[in-house]
């Protein structure tokens, strides 16, 4: 999250109005992220018969690269989500049922804000209640009828690596070409065409989740969602969750608690237990790339900070000198 487009407050109050969440108390945009513009919206609703007014929470997100054709597709999961009990933030629809609309001419989303704070620190707690979560989101979203690939997949990577290579260091090339080679092999073979797919999250770091104590209140930022394997989900939250940041490397308590708690409710498959090594280098290869395009080819925004692309590139180096066993 970050902020791109500066929103004239008097912009947010029509849109808020005309959504019917109240009068507009409060906007402010928040730091984080590299993607899109983010404000947080305070309302107050007043009350009817008799009843008290109450304060409304919200998010404001206007899309920076995500076209108004694509956009659809995760306002709708997430609406589809949302109904079938999994806790992401409900997309605000117009009267006529609109969830996509447009402020400072660019598409926008109003959804609720979520409760909690995000666990930068997790234990295995944490973990479990991640895994279980993920795995009931993958089940939910089995009867979804959207339709719209991971944009940050393998043709993505394979055409951004040619962009990020001239900034590279001959060491780092070298290991961003030979491990686009072998996952360009896996994606062919045929134990990657077996395994289940469905809709993703396929961004489900450690501040994309909120928590009061150990209890996960939410999941939010479905904005890189995408029709994909459900085990490269799951990597790309062994990753971020059960990794020692410092470093890079394997934590296995957490991963343990993580796969676990997910197995539990979701059973992995056969292929989907012999490709998780080969997945956990996917999924930081793919960071990697992406945080290696925002560092070198970043855009003007205020609040905006890069990602340090060094990180992915040490788990990247973990996963690739070791392997993960599952046990789950």
């Amino acid at each position: 999250m970050a902020v791109f487009t500066e929103v004239p407050p008097d912009e947010a109050r029509r849109l808020l109005r005309r959504l019917g969440l109240g009068e507009l108390l409060e906007l402010r945009g928040i730091q984080g992220g590299i993607e899109n513009t983010n404000y947080f919206a305070t309302t107050w609703q007043a009350g009817t018969d008799g009843a008290e007014g109450r304060q409304g929470k919200y998010v404001l997100t206007l899309f920076e690269r995500l076209t108004a054709e694509q956009l659809p597709f995760y306002l709708e999961l997430m609406r589809h989500l949302a109904e079938r009990g999994i806790p992401v933030p409900a997309p605000a629809a117009d009267s006529r049922g609109r969830l996509l609309h447009s402020v400072c001419d660019k598409p926008a989303a109003v959804v609720d804000r979520l409760s909690g704070a995000s666990e930068l620190a997790p234990t295995a707690a944490h973990c479990a209640a991640v895994g279980a979560m993920l795995a009931r989101m993958h089940l939910a979203g089995r009867d979804f009828e959207g339709r719209q690939p991971n944009l940050r997949g393998l043709p993505w990577w394979n055409a951004t690596a040619p962009v990020v290579l001239p900034h590279l260091a001959a060491p780092q090339a070298a290991l961003l070409q030979s491990e686009l080679a072998y996952q360009n092999h896996v994606a062919a073979s045929a134990d990657h065409a077996a395994l289940p797919r469905g809709p993703v999250h396929a961004d489900l770091f450690r501040d994309n989740a909120m928590f009061d104590g150990e209890t996960l209140t939410g999941i939010f930022d479905f904005y890189f969602a995408g029709i994909d394997s459900w085990l490269f989900d799951l990597a790309v939250c062994l990753n971020d969750w059960a990794i020692v940041h410092a470093t890079g490397r394997h934590e296995p308590v957490r991963a343990d608690a993580l796969l676990a708690a997910y197995a539990a409710v979701r059973p992995l498959e056969a292929a989907e237990r012999a490709l998780l090594p080969a997945m956990l280098r996917a999924a930081a290869l793919r960071f990697w790339i992406s945080r290696l395009w925002d560092f070198h080819l970043p855009r003007e925004a205020s609040m905006l900070v890069p990602h340090d692309p060094t990180h992915f590139e040490r788990v990247l180096r973990d996963r690739a000198e070791s392997c993960l066993a599952v046990t789950a």
